[in-house]
């Protein structure tokens, strides 16, 4: 058994009988994460397996099946088809799945963040107060746009949370938040931000070869301020430099909800003949880092590489098709956190990050109620691959 599974051999009794509930636009993610703890439970040994508190830890599968039907009105309900009675339930939703679509009256419509969440309340409902722990995976955090106020405007992110936890769920594990502050509309209760700086750095080191990881070849960039923690982060555990753009709006003038962007301008060292990282939250059209990416390669720079945790690709796919044509962008890094096109999955300038493995590791930690603070802060395990890559360790 490998040794990381051998390192998390835990101990500890269950907070209750482990049950996951991918909701529909889950469904591929949930699998690859029930696979990962039917095989490490199997495997694991642990003298109390046949006690009372362990009644159930080995399953051939964790999933509780579960489902949404809609009448032709597009109204919906919640089933949960099996006893949740005392469980320890992870529910698991992918807001930003598109690709579903149901009937309404007639009509062929795709499943917006908000039918996602609505369907994800209804399974809460469902389960009617009988588990004995709720814990929400929603990778994409719904609303996480909305964080602030800065006119009269909602607060529909932090509204969200409270309606989550007033519901019974006790704790909420996303990625990347936008802005993890919006934690403070639910301070009494579990909110983990995590960041997979990990299975980026593994997935470049990977697939690209000839990086040199120094400061004199390589630098990471954030392409606002607003990321700035997650470039100090990689650079600081890399031993980079970092640079950042900040973004000129005109605020004359709204365009679509928000100040439009005049022009990015960089603060940092020199990047030329420099292999770089850009990091940020998400692609949401691709304007502003295919942006940031051009004015950087007018500054000389050398291959790019571009970190995010959300690829939403919103206006397609052709204008990273013509930057990487253009010898602009080297590869594109993303996770499988949220619905991926096939056309996405082809594409030679992209990298896929698995992360499904990272949530059965939470989940099974979470299930011992032990600490995941090693999870969250994966310095360790980054110097680790790094140094098996300059060894020339890497397949």
């Amino acid at each position: 058994m490998p040794k990381r599974e051998e390192k998390r051999n835990l101990q500890t009794i269950p907070v209750g009988s482990l049950g996951l509930i991918p909701l529909e636009g889950c469904r591929g993610l949930g699998k690859e994460v029930d696979d990962y703890l039917v095989r490490w439970r199997t495997e694991r040994e642990n003298e109390h397996h046949d006690s009372l508190a362990f009644s159930g830890y080995r399953r051939p599968s964790y999933i509780i099946e579960a489902k949404v039907p809609r009448f032709g009105s597009g109204e919906a309900k919640g089933q949960i088809l099996e006893s949740v009675r005392g469980s320890d339930l992870y529910i698991l939703v992918d807001v930003a799945n598109y690709s579903l679509t149901y009937s309404l009256c007639g009509h062929e419509n795709h499943m917006s963040p908000d039918d996602h969440y609505q369907d994800l309340k209804r399974i809460i409902a469902a389960v009617g107060g009988k588990a004995r722990r709720i814990t929400v995976i929603m990778p994409f955090l719904y609303e996480s746009r909305q964080h602030k106020r800065t006119a009269r405007e909602s607060l529909d992110c932090a509204l969200a949370l409270q309606e989550l936890v007033n519901m019974g769920v006790d704790n909420i594990i996303t990625f990347d938040a936008h802005d993890s502050r919006v934690q403070n509309a639910i301070p009494l209760h579990g909110f983990e931000t995590v960041q997979p700086a990990y299975q980026f750095i593994k997935g470049l080191l990977n697939n690209v070869k000839g990086l040199q990881i120094d400061a004199d070849h390589m630098m990471v960039v954030s392409p606002d301020e607003g990321g700035m923690s997650r470039a100090i982060y990689i650079a600081n555990v890399l031993c980079l430099d970092m640079g950042m753009f900040y973004k000129r709006r005109d605020y004359t003038r709204l365009v679509d909800g928000r100040n439009p962007i005049v022009a990015h301008e960089f603060l940092g060292s020199s990047v030329e003949g420099k292999d770089l990282i850009i990091i940020d939250d998400m692609i949401s059209s691709g304007e502003s880092v295919l942006e940031v990416a051009y004015a950087l390669k007018k500054k000389g720079a050398g291959r790019i590489f571009i970190f995010v945790t959300f690829g939403l690709f919103t206006a397609g796919l052709e204008p990273f098709d013509k930057a990487f044509e253009d010898g602009v962008i080297t590869n594109v890094l993303t996770t499988n956190l949220i619905y991926q096109t096939p056309e996405l999955l082809s594409r030679s300038w992209y990298i896929n990050c698995d992360l499904s493995k990272y949530i059965a590791y939470i989940i099974d930690t979470l299930n011992h109620d032990s600490s995941i603070s090693d999870l969250l802060n994966p310095v360790e395990r980054i110097q680790t691959i790094v140094a098996r890559y300059n060894n020339g360790e890497l397949s």
